[in-house]
């Protein structure tokens, strides 16, 4: 067995677009093939002893049990591999659930497609899954213990801890998007201008003097005593002979914590010796050099929580604790104590396991205890000095009980400290009665509290505090989303893109968009490059200053990762045709057409899909959306387009010359083609498309049609605004055309306007890519023979595996087949092949170049007219 490829997918995706997080698997079974499951031996039963969680899984078959009874009867390894890929996840905390196996059309090779919820984990899932999977068929003995453990850290590495899954699932309840910044821990909630940030449970709006205030522990309880907050008496040491005169002053017991310190780290409690006290002056130390010494209040140790100035919740915490029975060891019960099913490493669940650590053994040490001792029945025996649920601690919920003096003393300390999440740290009696009654005190004010404790009590309600987290940054009725149109098609994308984000932009918006030339904020480039994948779309969606953005997906970035988004306002496809054929297991046009609908299936239900109804395979994208449809046609009699207005649909339609909004039995009339810029007079048809797509989002933006009008009289093709894309230049001498049409369906758009322009000799600069079929590079030769006087054949930088000889054979064979007599010149460098026809080319000639490099392409064009303008200018 081998992998071939591993992808992972982070959005909406050619393989699952209600699954966007998912790994796909290229897998060479290689001599395994043929080979089923019911024809090993013992597969299954040494499968099920692995992981007795299989039991659970089900199959295309949809009933529990249902991949138990595939591996009886006999299926591929495959999906073997597919099921434990899972099943390793789910026990190492990841539960994992979505899974499919597909075969391609090579022998052998399959796609296994499974979800993950951490996408190291699945990658490392998959990996250790095929190596399992070749184990068991060899018969060789397993283990799957260092596989668990390896997927446990990676959770604990990388996983959103309790608070922060709790505030990104309460977030994805209300249909706000998020996105992870794993290198900066920021979780970013919502899109564009809109958007909030959060780490663990402090937010973009935490105030910095506050979290500096909290941290500064002897600062934070001088500002509570000054407003009649109880706190307990304090003093702050750096050296032993500072500890020795501190419990001089406040007597045994006392407390050591870190004067910078949270979560509990470094504190100890209820130290009654100076050895004890010495052991806790140091381990406090290791995160402070200056350490806050404080009377020990006796009592319970409870969490309060103010969020937004309002008591939330609250808990009583208990330090993790084993009782006795009288006959089992120290460790025995702790082991014991680890078997509740709540308890799990790290943060994965509800309680944490108890860790035999150094405070432990000290504690034991201190009572003159070991591991291997025995408590009498019914001692308690405390583990560690703090109560964190991290280190295996308990919480009780008592949101209930809390006393209204305490309440208001909560909400007080919040507005102090002027914390919007808060976590109040109090000792007493009783959380019931009145602090000062109770002789309790506060001892710590902590910025971005722990909600684990809240959410998941041992004891208790479980209390929803992500939800008023989510209330404050978003409150209900504000917009936590910006509109997104997202592009896709074989050709007009780029176009399309920059068009409609001009007409946007006129309207006033702040938009973003991406290009396969670079990503666009308000009309300025601060990215260039091809930026048609997710990481593209991602940078504008993260960008502070857009409030609308247009984002053209290219084929490429949808099997690559997917989308960014899952799900857009408005999804334009322009067109399906053969192009990147044989790329990425897509080997037909039909198979071009599912990638590209991924677009429209991600279109909210409020939402448009823009679909192009002159091509087939787009309009068959319509069938079993969820959302509503527009469609556009250079046909007004389009049979598809009579019928979708009939049933009271929204159109835009090429009629008598005008582009025409069709609604219900009305038809409002937006321009003449011939006034709007991009079409050339009406003579390039395919850019036609192109407005009618950014027409329609206009349109469905409640644009006015002055505005609309406007807006695309205003959009004039330049290098500047369109570069690449029909790039004219007319010379003193001939006249240029500069495009980036690279594929078979754009070189035929570009021949029909180049065959209606007046000129002669019509001179070609093309070239093949090597990694297109023999069949396409021939086609592209056959295209410029039918259209071109005279062809130069150039070449790409990048051949893309083929040999340049061989693809200059392959166009040759495309030309003689349609002009046997035409004899193509080779200039394998572009410029020097265009500079050859700018300087050799005839009056009233008409040059194409098919370009690879627009840029150098258009300043040599450029530096070419002054030339010639100057030597017209010497002329007598």
């Amino acid at each position: 067995m081998k992998i071939l490829e591993l992808k992972i997918m982070r959005g909406p995706n050619y393989w699952s677009i209600k699954h966007p997080k998912i790994i796909v698997l290229k897998l060479d079974l290689e001599d395994l093939q043929n080979t089923l499951t019911n024809e090993i031996p013992n597969l299954a039963q040494r499968l099920l002893r692995l992981f007795p969680g299989l039991h659970k899984h089900r199959s295309y078959v949809g009933t529990e049990g249902g991949f138990v009874r595939l591996l009886n009867e006999g299926t591929s390894l495959s999906k073997v591999v597919q099921h434990i890929a899972l099943e390793l996840q789910t026990v190492g905390g990841m539960d994992s659930g979505y899974g499919r196996r597909y075969a391609t059309d090579q022998p052998g090779v399959d796609i296994v497609v499974f979800s993950y919820q951490q996408e190291r984990a699945g990658e490392y899932a998959a990996q250790a899954a095929v190596r399992i999977t070749e184990a068991l068929v060899r018969g060789e003995r397993v283990s799957v213990v260092q596989d668990v453990a390896r997927l446990h850290q990676i959770r604990e590495d990388e996983y959103f801890g309790p608070s922060t899954e709790a505030i990104v699932r309460e977030a994805v309840n209300r249909n706000i998007p998020y996105i992870q910044n794993k290198e900066m821990g920021l979780i970013q909630l919502g899109f564009g201008v809109h958007q909030k940030r959060i780490q663990a449970a402090m937010t973009s709006n935490t105030s910095c003097f506050a979290v500096e205030s909290a941290g500064d522990k002897n600062q934070t309880k001088l500002i509570l005593e000054e407003a009649g907050i109880p706190v307990p008496l304090g003093r702050i040491v750096k050296t032993s002979r500072e500890l020795e005169h501190a419990i001089d002053e406040l007597d045994y017991p006392i407390v050591t914590k870190p004067l910078y310190g949270n979560q509990g780290k470094g504190a100890s409690i209820n130290l009654q010796t100076w050895k004890e006290a010495l052991r806790g002056f140091s381990e406090a130390q290791r995160y402070s050099e200056e350490v806050m010494v404080e009377q020990f209040i006796q009592g319970f140790d409870y969490r309060i929580l103010v969020i937004d100035g309002k008591f939330t919740a609250a808990a009583r915490r208990t330090p993790a604790l084993v009782v006795g029975d009288g006959k089992s060891t120290i460790r025995q019960l702790i082991n014991q104590v680890n078997k509740d099913p709540r308890r799990g490493v790290g943060h994965e669940k509800a309680l944490t396991h108890i860790k035999v650590d150094k405070i432990t053994r000290g504690i034991l040490r201190d009572r003159g205890l070991t591991l291997q001792a025995v408590l009498p029945a019914g001692e308690v025996l405390y583990l560690k000095t703090t109560a964190n649920l991290s280190t295996g601690g308990t919480a009780t919920d008592v949101t209930d009980l809390v006393h209204p003096y305490n309440v208001l003393m909560a909400e007080r300390i919040a507005g102090i400290i002027g914390l919007d999440i808060c976590g109040i740290d109090v000792i007493t009696s009783d959380i019931a009665i009145p602090l000062p009654e109770a002789r309790g005190a506060v001892i710590e004010v902590n910025a971005a509290p722990g909600l684990r404790m809240h959410i998941s009590p041992t004891e208790g309600l479980p209390r929803n505090v992500a939800e008023p987290i989510i209330n404050m940054l978003f409150p209900f009725g504000s917009p936590s989303r910006i509109p997104i149109v997202a592009i896709t098609g074989t050709n007009g994308k780029t176009t399309t893109t920059r068009l409609t984000a001009h007409i946007l932009n006129f309207k006033g918006y702040k938009v973003g968009y991406t290009t396969t030339d670079g990503i666009y904020i308000q009309g300025k480039r601060v990215v260039k490059g091809d930026t048609t994948g997710a990481y593209s779309s991602e940078f504008v969606l993260k960008d502070p200053t857009v409030n609308y953005a247009v984002l053209e997906c290219a084929r490429g970035g949808m099997l690559r990762t997917g989308l960014a988004f899952r799900q857009c306002d408005i999804g334009i496809v322009m067109n399906v045709s053969e192009d990147h054929l044989g790329l990425g297991d897509i080997h037909t046009v039909e198979d071009m057409a599912r990638v590209k609908a991924v677009i429209p299936k991600t279109v909210c239900s409020q939402g448009y899909a823009i679909l192009n109804a002159d091509d087939e395979l787009v309009y068959e994208m319509s069938h079993g959306l969820r959302c509503k449809i527009a469609l556009f046609s250079l046909d007004e009699e389009n049979p598809r387009i009579t019928a979708h207005i009939a049933k009271g649909g929204l159109a835009a339609v090429y009629e008598a010359g005008f582009i025409s909004i069709f609604k219900n039995t009305y038809k409002i009339r937006v321009d003449r083609v011939a006034d709007i810029p991009l079409t050339f007079g009406g003579k390039a048809k395919f850019n036609i498309y192109n407005v009618l797509a950014a027409t329609l989002v206009a349109y469905i933006s409640h644009m006015e049609i002055n505005e609309i009008r406007t807006a695309l009289r205003t959009f004039i093709p330049s290098p500047e605004t369109t570069p690449g894309r029909m790039n004219l230049f007319r010379l003193p001498k001939a006249e240029v055309l500069i495009d980036y049409a690279h594929n078979i369906a754009s070189m035929q758009a570009i021949s029909d306007f180049i065959k209606h322009t007046d000129a002669h000799p019509k001179i070609g600069i093309i070239a093949g890519i090597g990694d297109r079929r023999d069949e396409d590079v021939k086609q592209v030769g056959r295209l410029a023979a039918e259209v071109f006087d005279e062809i130069i054949i150039r070449q790409d930088k990048d051949l893309r595996g083929r040999n340049g000889d061989e693809i200059n054979h392959l166009l040759k064979e495309g030309i003689y087949m349609v002009k046997p007599e035409l004899e193509p010149k080779e200039i394998n460098q572009e410029t020097r092949a265009l500079a050859y026809a700018l300087e050799y080319a005839p009056e009233g000639s008409f040059i194409a170049l098919f370009s690879e490099d627009i840029p150098e392409a258009v300043k040599l064009v450029e530096n070419f007219r002054v030339i010639q303008h100057r030597e017209a200018k010497s002329e007598p």
